[in-house]
């Protein structure tokens, strides 16, 4: 009986220091109402619209014919580019369009070939180069990699990727946003990720900030090879260690943790948050893997240069409708056609991407130099820095410290700190036993990713 009582005046003195050990944050994410606006403003039907203009083209390999106004990658990157401007027309932000290439050979492009990638630019009102992507593949395929002649419709792979891209910009360049926004049509995936290569290229060259890369690769399809039928579930896969990570950057990790907390694994977190709160009747798996096993898609190349980012596409795939000649064949239908697409449930996803990218381009500069110190000591301090001018912080409200069990897939409890604070001490929470980080919140409620503390967290090693 004494032990019960000496137990319940512990919880009494936590709870008296703001924690919690209930399941639910102590101090939850402020609801921001315009979210749900940009929610329902995706429309299914104009995301359909898309997909069958895209279909329309015959094939969009990446061999195939550049000079047609009706057929071939050529015709369809055209008429993206247009409708990119089309959109740009009735913008509030308006959208800078254009084209980047190079010309590339490899062990699916025997012959030297231009590889276009197409991208509209929604730039940010106070740090323009912090910028957040999301992207569609154009092009397609069928069971001949390098066949760029006969019918490739690829409706769902990827037709609805870029669809969805298309359809993000539409409802996103409605309202100016501190960071930039990109919506990016890229080329050559099929091929060998050609176009993530190139934009990523570009990006460095631009001296771009990349906070994060949503790669969408098939976000249609609800009818899975193993004959389960599901539109309440989607995945997003993501790196865990940076595969540029240094001997001592591993060293520091081997000490501190972040083997699940890398920045791509933060902004996974923050796609898992945003479905629950905002996405009706979408439940988000988290897969701690690169992509899906032994496969790759276009965020890769983004990975590989240090940057941030994941792959957002359904749960349920069905193998018979990728990379497959149209044909009939012992009573199953073979092919990636129109009517293997779930436009309700590409809308569904496209939202998701929406409510991801408004957060991460409205957010204030993302905490930086985050560091922990608590060892062999009762309590965790969390101390930070933000980068940026006076004018990019103008849209800082302040700071929200999360932690989690070790063994969470997600942030569990959180505190929010006013501003001009740039340290925190969680008193009677040991730091031994958790996982920490650090967001910054908007004055509207939007955040960051949740920074990480060290080098295996860290969003831009440069000057946010």
């Amino acid at each position: 009986m004494k032990l019960k009582k000496s137990i319940l005046t512990a919880a009494g003195i936590l709870s008296l220091a703001g924690i919690s050990y209930a399941d639910d944050h102590t101090d939850p994410p402020v609801e921001v109402q315009r979210l749900h606006k940009m929610v329902s403003d995706v429309s299914a039907d104009r995301i359909e619209t898309d997909i069958r203009k895209l279909v329309s083209f015959g094939t969009r390999h990446s061999l195939s014919d550049t000079k047609s106004e009706s057929r071939g990658i050529g015709a369809a990157r055209r008429w993206i580019e247009a409708e990119f401007n089309r959109i740009s027309e009735g913008c509030v932000a308006k959208l800078e369009v254009y084209t980047v290439s190079d010309t590339v050979t490899g062990r699916r492009v025997p012959e030297p070939t231009e590889i276009v990638d197409v991208i509209a630019v929604q730039r940010g009102i106070l740090d323009p180069n912090r910028v957040v992507i999301m992207s569609g593949d154009i092009d397609s395929r069928i069971s001949d990699p390098l066949n760029g002649k006969d019918d490739s419709p690829g409706a769902n792979d990827n037709a609805s990727g870029m669809a969805g891209t298309i359809e993000a910009a539409r409802v996103l360049c409605q309202t100016r946003f501190p960071g930039t926004i990109i919506y990016a049509g890229l080329s050559g995936e099929e091929q060998g990720l050609y176009g993530g290569r190139i934009l990523a290229d570009h990006a460095k060259e631009k001296g771009w900030r990349i906070m994060g890369v949503l790669n969408n690769d098939m976000i249609g399809n609800i009818e899975g090879i193993n004959g389960v039928i599901n539109n309440t579930t989607a995945r997003v896969f993501s790196e865990g260690t940076r595969d540029n990570e240094t001997a001592e950057e591993a060293r520091i990790r081997r000490f501190s943790g972040g083997e699940v907390d890398s920045p791509s694994r933060n902004i996974a977190r923050l796609v898992d948050r945003l479905a629950d709160g905002y996405i009706p009747n979408l439940d988000v798996m988290m897969i701690y893997r690169l992509d899906r096993f032994s496969r790759g898609g276009h965020h890769r190349p983004f990975n590989e240069a240090g940057w941030p980012g994941v792959r957002i596409m359904e749960t349920n795939e069905n193998y018979n409708r990728q990379h497959q000649d149209i044909r009939t064949e012992g009573g199953i239908n073979y092919g990636d056609v129109i009517e293997g697409v779930d436009f309700d449930y590409a809308a569904k996803l496209t939202s998701l991407n929406v409510v991801t990218l408004a957060s991460m381009a409205g957010a204030p500069p993302f905490p930086a130099d985050v560091k922990l110190a608590g060892a062999v000591q009762p309590s965790t301090t969390i101390s930070w820095d933000i980068r940026g001018d006076e004018k990019e912080r103008t849209n800082l409200k302040g700071f929200r410290i999360y932690w989690r069990l070790t063994t969470d897939a997600q942030w569990r409890w959180s505190h929010f700190v006013p501003a001009d604070k740039r340290t925190h001490t969680l008193e009677n929470v040991v730091v031994d036993n958790y996982f920490f980080g650090v967001a910054s919140v908007a004055n509207d409620g939007l955040e960051s990713p949740v920074v990480f503390p060290g080098p295996m967290g860290a969003f831009d090693t440069a000057k946010q």
